[in-house]
């Protein structure tokens, strides 16, 4: 395996365990707050309640990262970066998709708010919502961009090799693995929009709701998964970071 690429990807999951514990340390009644339910007691101060979901990250995501990682050298994807010292395709381009995905999120929110039976999707307050942004950004994309994309892609190349034997559908194959990963992506949300709406199941939720819900994150998962096949985990992750940077902390401070 590249070292330089497992060190870079070493780098995200401990920003991203860093995030967790900053997030129980200090922002806890923050992130209470925003779910709208009270904390349970734990028995433990928030500071230790942070080192110990920030140990769960370190493991868990180490897991996943290495997981996609794995994958994606097997698929000959970019992997973590893309190496060829072009500096625009890690940072620039996804910067510049992930605004237009986040502009994309806000007119979205107030669209759908009209007709969705909840109004505005929830933000977590500021400045809990810049460590939000950072965690969602690499935690999210490790596990649906590099993990589920990775597997799905892995399963379906070798799948499509054994149905089209003279003809290479690689490129197929990682296309539906991204639609996959994106519709993931936006199940990965229903749970959030359980706790904030108080529903008991998803049948309780407005189906407008949860189309909006599958929609907005779905798009925002097909970009970041362009990005992630081209140019690599640090790619999506940028696309997803500036994305909630507009919507979750712009938008959510106005």
């Amino acid at each position: 395996m590249n070292r330089k690429q497992l060190t870079v990807l070493s780098m995200m999951i401990a920003a991203y365990a860093l995030t967790t514990l900053l997030t129980y340390a200090l922002f806890v009644d923050q992130l209470a707050a925003t779910a709208g339910i009270p904390m349970p007691e734990m028995g433990v101060s928030d500071t230790v309640l942070g080192l110990a979901n920030a140990g769960i990250v370190l493991v868990a995501y180490g897991l996943l990262g290495l997981g996609g990682y794995w994958l994606a050298r097997k698929l000959n994807l970019p992997g973590i970066y893309s190496e060829d010292g072009n500096w625009r395709r890690w940072f620039l381009i996804p910067l510049l998709l992930g605004l237009a995905c986040g502009l994309f999120l806000l007119v979205g929110d107030v669209a759908f708010a009209r007709i969705n039976g909840f109004g505005r999707l929830v933000h977590p307050a500021f400045p809990l919502s810049i460590l939000a942004s950072i965690g969602a950004g690499i935690g999210e994309e490790i596990m649906f961009r590099g993990f589920v994309f990775g597997l799905w892609a892995f399963l379906l190349d070798r799948l499509f090799q054994r149905l089209f034997k003279h003809a290479k559908r690689r490129t197929e194959a990682f296309w539906v693995a991204n639609g996959i990963a994106a519709l993931a992506f936006g199940a990965g949300h229903l749970g959030t929009v359980l706790v904030l709406t108080g529903a008991s199941s998803l049948s309780a939720l407005d189906p407008v709701l949860i189309a909006e819900v599958f929609l907005l994150n779905g798009v925002v998962g097909l970009v970041a998964g362009e990005r992630y096949m081209r140019d690599g985990l640090v790619a999506a992750a940028g696309v997803h970071f500036w994305a909630d940077i507009v919507f979750h902390v712009l938008w959510g401070v106005l």
